[in-house]
């Protein structure tokens, strides 16, 4: 059995994967998309040996793009990705994450979306003060923007206007949630809750990237069932997502995060999450090998 690494970075999280694959003896290659040449009628080129002989390929590529495109690619080769093409397209967009939350009956907080300044406008007011508007792609908490009133909803989406761009001309608006200065996020790879973590801080946005602290939480019956439903409507594979809970004891998820990080989440909950991860890969290898 052979698996493909493809990664643009060497984080700590790859350094941690790569050892688990060596503590289990398993024979990997490395693949760096940005060495990739694609011939898309089916040529051999640059790096296709290497990548053709694998019975999957474990993506952990930071460039959402390069993912997307890398992982289709893959699925039509015949080679299984992990995660596959579809958590990968759709937990890219927080749109489309969104709409397959909602079809799948999974609880949000509400969200509305808007196309010019002066719908978006109308859609806070609808939902009320505090809102929370997002980019429909990024991650670490970046970009995110809490608008307090009717002053502030006005002068941000100004500037969104006057940048422009397509990050800017989408408005995805979310309500609020009045958190315990915590959210939870939990780690799903297959079709099990491995982990969870509790981020806290005292700044609305929670990311371990942004300052917050991780500390263990027990993966409840109820957590549990509401991570697993949030990552089969992406696609499934390994998946992170944000939950919070509501102030009537329920649970929201708020996104799902392909190519999650993972390095502050082991220590606190004692959980190897990359042996999981690896042990999900070599699955899903076997079932492609027939084995």
């Amino acid at each position: 059995m052979r698996i493909g690494v493809a990664y643009s970075r060497v984080r700590v999280e790859e350094k941690m994967l790569l050892a688990a694959l060596d503590e289990r003896g398993v024979a990997y290659d490395r693949i760096d998309p940005q060495d990739i040449v694609f011939d898309l009628n089916g040529g051999e080129t640059v790096q296709y040996d290497a990548i053709a002989q694998c019975d999957a390929v474990l993506v952990r590529c930071v460039s959402h793009s390069q993912a997307y495109y890398l992982t289709r690619w893959l699925e039509g080769q015949g080679v299984p990705a992990v995660s596959p093409h579809r958590s990968i397209a759709t937990c890219g967009d927080k749109l489309l994450t969104s709409v397959a939350l909602q079809e799948a009956g999974v609880p949000t907080p509400r969200t509305l979306l808007a196309f010019t300044p002066e719908s978006a406008l109308e859609a806070i007011e609808e939902l009320g003060y505090p809102a929370v508007l997002k980019p429909l792609t990024g991650s670490w908490g970046r970009l995110l923007a809490k608008i307090n009133d009717r002053d502030a909803a006005e002068a941000l989406l100004e500037h969104k206007q006057t940048l422009g761009g397509y990050q800017h001309s989408i408005f995805y608006i979310q309500e609020y949630i009045e958190k315990p200065g915590r959210d939870i996020r939990s780690f799903v790879v297959g079709d099990e809750t491995v982990a969870a973590i509790y981020r806290s801080s005292p700044h609305w946005i929670t990311n371990t990237s942004r300052g917050g602290s991780a500390t263990c939480c027990t993966v409840t019956p109820e957590l549990d069932h509401i991570s697993r439903r949030a990552a089969r409507a992406v696609g499934g594979g390994v998946v992170a997502i944000d939950v919070f809970e509501s102030t009537d004891g329920g649970l929201l998820v708020n996104e799902v995060n392909h190519t999650p990080e993972f390095r502050n989440s082991v220590d606190p909950t004692s959980v190897d999450i990359p042996g999981k991860i690896v042990e999900h890969v070599l699955e899903v290898a076997a079932m492609k090998a027939g084995r």
